[in-house]
């Protein structure tokens, strides 16, 4: 049974991501909501095998998710410490685990993006958190389509996925209740393969013929050779970044308005093909063409943009934190990728220009 002051986050939620009204009288989920995109990208996943992927706690312990399927059901909550629903959503989720821990498996799952393992250690701490906490490398979140934080993904006791979500609501707690109602089956149930394993590229490495569409629908060669003898510069960004992150790490809200600005300085030059690839966390296409289109964030025609929607250029550069800046050689060499706070323009000028 939720607390009152679960109930009083729950109304907190809902005023934070509304509905809009059904013709019938419902309330039907706004798509643009975190509720909304939630369902949108769960999808295609309800009523399929759980992945069969394996987390690490904080304290080192290895949890197999495929070995609670068909005698336990799962409950996984991706977070970040600089989501705001996130922090509102955990005193209830920590609630949930006391409740329902002995019957379900409950893991709270941070997303490795712009979190470090100290400052997911430092939240659980401040937080009073005892259920166990593991920091994604990207491959479950991949598996799992993830969107927003937080997103809930519900795993009946069958190893079957049953739910996923965004708000701590009705929908989640009587997802919950339906899991743990299932009979399920004691030989278990074949796991879905993890997400399929994907080359990182580092320094040193020669990209391959990696390619993707801009948005004016074009496509933009990120790897193999460059046929005009320039080197490519790659930013990894959030639409969101800079005014999201504003109040909860304005340290990172400024790297991020840094970066963009040092990309458009440089952009029109004509010195590096230029590429702005946005995270497809709590990113669409609809955001990144406001972002595109809005005075403050406007970027020039030289630096093109990209949604990364599924991550896989993100995973391909191993790039777990924006900003982040690669420059890849006219041979197609990774020759550097600069963090958040060595992106200055008289950095990203001389990267460029020894990559030339």
């Amino acid at each position: 049974m939720r607390t009152l002051f679960q109930a009083g986050l729950l109304m907190a939620a809902l005023a934070t991501f509304p509905a809009h009204a059904a013709t019938d009288g419902t309330s039907a989920v706004n798509a643009e909501s975190g509720q909304g995109r939630a369902e949108a990208a769960g999808s295609g996943l309800l009523g399929l095998p759980g992945p069969a992927a394996k987390l690490t706690t904080l304290e080192g312990e290895r949890i197999d998710l495929g070995a609670y399927y068909g005698r336990k059901p799962v409950y996984l909550k991706f977070w970040a410490t600089w989501c705001v629903p996130c922090r509102e959503q955990m005193p209830g989720f920590e609630a949930d685990y006391e409740a329902l821990g002995d019957r379900m498996a409950i893991i709270a799952v941070n997303t490795g993006f712009n979190d470090k393992p100290a400052t997911v250690r430092d939240f659980r701490q401040k937080m009073g958190l005892r259920m166990p906490v593991a920091v994604d490398d990207g491959s479950l979140a991949a598996a799992l389509n993830l969107r927003v934080t937080p997103q809930h993904v519900v795993i009946g006791r069958d190893g079957r996925i049953l739910y996923v979500g965004h708000l701590a609501d009705d929908k989640l707690h009587q997802a919950l209740q339906a899991a743990l109602a299932e009979g399920g089956s004691a030989a278990g149930i074949a796991a879905a393969p993890g997400h399929p394993q994907e080359a990182t590229y580092k320094p040193g490495d020669i990209l391959p013929g990696l390619t993707t569409s801009i948005t004016t629908g074009q496509a933009f060669p990120v790897g193999g050779p460059s046929r005009d003898g320039k080197p490519r510069a790659v930013l990894f960004f959030s639409p969101w970044c800079e005014s999201y992150l504003a109040t909860s790490r304005p340290a990172m809200a400024a790297a991020c308005r840094q970066a963009r600005e040092v990309a458009s300085s440089l952009a029109d030059q004509g010195q590096a093909h230029w590429l702005g690839v946005a995270s497809g966390l709590w990113a669409s296409a609809k955001d990144l063409a406001d972002y595109q289109a809005n005075p403050k964030t406007a970027v020039p025609s030289g630096l093109p943009l990209t949604l990364d929607a599924d991550g896989h250029l993100f995973r391909a550069f191993g790039v777990r934190e924006v900003p982040s800046l690669a420059i890849i050689d006219a041979k197609g060499r990774i020759t550097r990728i600069l963090g958040p706070e060595e992106i200055t323009l008289a950095t990203a000028q001389r990267t460029v220009a020894q990559a030339r």
